[in-house]
């Protein structure tokens, strides 16, 4: 019998129009139209599972974005599935590996995202052949054999695959448990819907009110473009919320150093619980800067770090109180499973970003991983949640009294629903055509939390 190979990748350019309802603003991004880059890995092994997975952008470059993953092929195609899914880590080392490739980087930029993606679908499509949810899959993995999946190159002076293997080890101390726990009671979470730049004060106020009534405990507000704006929207969610809810601000690197120190100063008064990106994402000083400047107030960032490199200086300058990791940022779980173990050593709680159309879907994979068999822990760690966009995924994140729903299903939650990519496929999806004729199709309707 002939063993299976994967036989294609195809790629999609799917863009959703929430610019049209300000989902998504903030002050560096104030007409975002979630979009993704949609990888589907095919195999020759007729009615086997096949591996999902995409790249996040904000619509215009999704192109791009389609188009890198697209020039992975030929590095793909042919490899035995039995192998990859093995060894996951193979196919990472091999598309980081090229000379080519990382000439453009290297480890940074569309490229790595492009990397990301199809590492990402291997992961669905080995969790698919397991039988289990990839969180489930990380859980359950031999310690020495997860820490092979990780490059240690460039971080050993920071984490050794040693230190690795005694901090997976340790995890497995109590890990049914926590598994059991997990399943009933769900992670905790917390909402970005009241707080995006281009609400009302009366939508976000109503909206922070029912995040509070459905068990949030965190909400988020976009800041950054107007400081007198800011503190008036500060105010009145703080008056909504009360005393015992925590809001976290984020600037979307819209600030210089001094100016991130003034203007988070400017909001003390109203408790903010931490300020996310308040300067360039590469600016490892200006973090510990800003939080020096800033303390009580906590620092968050990472959404929009390159790799697992610059979360090892962030961690090792001491220039964040929270860590925060992209699901389709970065190379793919194989490098989250890097940055979760340093943030692990150093003691730095994740709280990842799930803004985007599908990241709720897989980082709450790589959180369960991390509260099962890593750190054991859910202590001021909360996983981002926005309320649109999940009916697209025939897995979709469930968020129920403020915590994520444990998913079951096998895979990485990924793969979306046929019906939507072909409703949103750009150009050339009906929706897209005929918004182009001048239609105006529906845009989804404001959801829920619920």
């Amino acid at each position: 019998m002939t063993a299976a190979r994967i036989s294609d990748v195809d790629v999609t350019d799917i863009r959703f129009p929430t610019s049209r309802e300000l989902d998504g603003s903030d002050a560096m991004n104030p007409d975002p139209d979630y979009s993704a880059a949609y990888v589907v890995l095919r195999t020759d092994a007729g009615d086997g599972p096949e591996g999902h997975a995409f790249a996040f952008t904000i619509g215009r470059g999704n192109d791009l974005q389609a188009a890198a993953i697209a020039a992975l092929r030929d590095h793909v195609v042919g490899l035995s599935v039995e192998a990859v899914c093995a060894d996951p880590g193979s196919v990472s080392r091999a598309l980081v590996g090229d000379s080519q490739l990382r000439w453009l980087g290297p480890e940074k930029g569309v490229t790595h995202m492009a990397i990301g993606a199809v590492v990402n679908a291997v992961w669905d499509l080995a969790a698919r052949r397991a039988g289990k949810p990839v969180w489930k899959l990380l859980s359950d993995a031999d310690p020495e054999w997860l820490a092979d999946q990780v490059d240690f190159r460039y971080i050993e002076d920071a984490l050794t695959r040693e230190e690795a293997v005694a901090l997976l080890r340790k995890g497995k101390d109590g890990a049914a448990g926590r598994e059991a726990r997990l399943l009933a009671d769900g992670y905790p979470a917390y909402t970005t819907s009241p707080g995006w730049l281009g609400h009302s004060d009366e939508k976000l106020v109503r909206l922070a009110r029912q995040a509070v009534a459905d068990g949030f405990t965190q909400i988020k507000l976009k800041v950054g473009a107007d400081l007198a704006d800011d503190v008036r929207r500060m105010r009145a969610a703080r008056a909504a919320v009360g005393p015992g809810i925590r809001i976290a601000v984020d600037a979307n690197q819209r600030w210089n150093v001094a100016e991130a120190v003034a203007w988070t100063t400017a909001l003390a008064a109203y408790d903010p619980y931490w300020i996310e990106e308040p300067t360039s994402p590469d600016d490892i000083l200006g973090h510990a800067a800003v939080r020096r400047g800033v303390a009580p107030v906590k620092v968050a960032t990472g959404e929009h770090a390159h790799n697992r490199v610059v979360f090892k200086q962030l961690l090792q300058a001491e220039a964040v109180d929270v860590l925060q990791i992209d699901a389709a940022r970065v190379g793919g779980v194989n490098e989250n499973l890097a940055i979760l173990l340093l943030a692990a050593k150093y003691g730095v709680p994740v709280c990842p970003h799930a803004g985007g159309v599908g990241l709720c879907e897989l980082v709450r994979h790589l959180s369960m991983f991390d509260f099962v068999a890593l750190t054991g822990t859910t202590e001021d760690r909360v996983i981002e949640y926005v309320d649109h966009l999940h009916e697209h995924f025939e897995d979709p994140a469930v968020v129920a009294g403020g915590r994520y729903a444990a998913p079951t299903a096998p895979g990485f939650s990924s793969r979306m629903r046929a019906a939507s990519i072909a409703a949103y496929r750009y150009p050339d999806g009906p929706f897209w055509t005929a918004d182009a004729a001048g239609g105006r199709p529906a845009v989804r309707q404001e959801g829920t939390h619920r």
